[in-house]
């Protein structure tokens, strides 16, 4: 019997030596802000220092003295998500995208920690600093729970609000499961240690095929080196770990909550979406008087990307029909 228990012993040591040095195998430095930089930012790219110490990336493209349309991604992209909007809607209107503190190109100080109100006080600073007062909103996903929050907390300042594949209902999925396994991962406190300095290559591959579904072919490997690159940034493994452990569900979208939102509204959603079932999409189209709701059918989580004409379209068809859009 010692015999047998100091083999099982050697069996645990042995491959703990073994997750451990695997571990260690795939950890992965942060990539310097110069390198990002000369990668992901291009001509139309501009900083804009706020409160605290954020630096935050933004692009204001378009026509300049179009109705203004301000686009804000979702949890773990940047403003690279919203380009085949811009490309196709530009030449009507005005369009500013930004990166979140966490996300992208924007840098915050070491230490630095959201607010509750965070992402939509962020929104607010920028807009004010580049002289716009009125303007559409839209957010995709994370960004989406932010844009029904900030129409919540400033009325006055939107003349439209579009929810993407808009986040903010408790997670109910109808088929039982719990969406792509990085989110799974980043849920549990054990694991978001682990993964804080791994490489997440194949993972964040998965998660963008998941997100792209039924179209997962359009993942290539410069998406994907863009988003790992990116979560590499300095400081935003400690802002994107922070996010996933610090939900409130006191925050979370209700039909009391919802029916607030006076501006006008439309809701864009994918029928064939992993991370946010379609069903929210009608959730919020109840919820919020006079939504409108478009679903696409075989369209996953990002229809700006994966149908950019056909959701550009509608976008601007429902903004000359529904929306008052003015310039600032």
């Amino acid at each position: 019997m010692k015999t047998l228990g100091k083999v099982l012993v050697g069996i645990v040591v042995g491959v703990a030596v073994l997750l451990t040095a695997g571990w260690l195998a795939l950890r992965r430095p942060d990539v310097p802000w110069p390198i990002l930089q000369a990668k992901y930012a291009n001509a139309a790219s501009r900083y804009v220092d706020l409160p605290g110490g954020v630096k935050v990336h933004y692009r204001d493209q378009g026509k300049r003295d179009g109705p203004v349309i301000v686009l804000v991604h979702g949890f773990a992209a940047s403003l690279h998500t919203w380009e085949p909007w811009v490309q196709r809607l530009g030449s009507d209107y005005r369009i500013i995208t930004l990166d979140l503190p966490g996300f992208g190109l924007t840098s915050a100080p070491e230490g630095y920690t959201l607010a509750r109100s965070g992402f939509v006080d962020v929104v607010d600073q920028v807009t004010a600093k580049l002289g716009v007062t009125r303007f559409v909103l839209a957010g995709n996903s994370m960004g989406g729970a932010m844009a029904w929050n900030y129409a919540l907390a400033h009325p006055e300042k939107l003349e439209g609000l579009v929810l993407v594949n808009a986040a903010g209902w408790p997670q109910q999925r109808a088929d039982g499961k719990d969406g792509p396994f990085i989110f799974k991962v980043l849920r549990n406190p054990v694991g978001r240690f682990l993964i804080g300095d791994l490489d997440t290559t194949a993972m964040t591959r998965a998660g963008l095929r998941d997100a792209f579904a039924p179209t997962p072919e359009m993942v290539d490997d410069a998406m994907v080196a863009r988003y790992v690159e990116m979560s590499r940034a300095p400081g935003h493994k400690d802002i994107i770990l922070g996010l996933m452990g610090g939900f409130d569900p006191a925050d979370a979208a209700s039909k009391e909550k919802l029916s607030k939102i006076a501006v006008p509204t439309l809701v864009m959603h994918g029928d064939t979406d992993k991370l946010i079932p379609v069903a929210h999409a009608t959730l919020f189209g109840d919820a919020i008087p006079g939504a409108t709701v478009i679903i696409y059918p075989k369209v996953g989580h990002v229809p700006m990307e994966q149908i950019a004409d056909r959701s550009a379209t509608d976008l601007d068809a429902w903004l000359k029909s529904k929306a008052k859009t003015t310039s600032p």
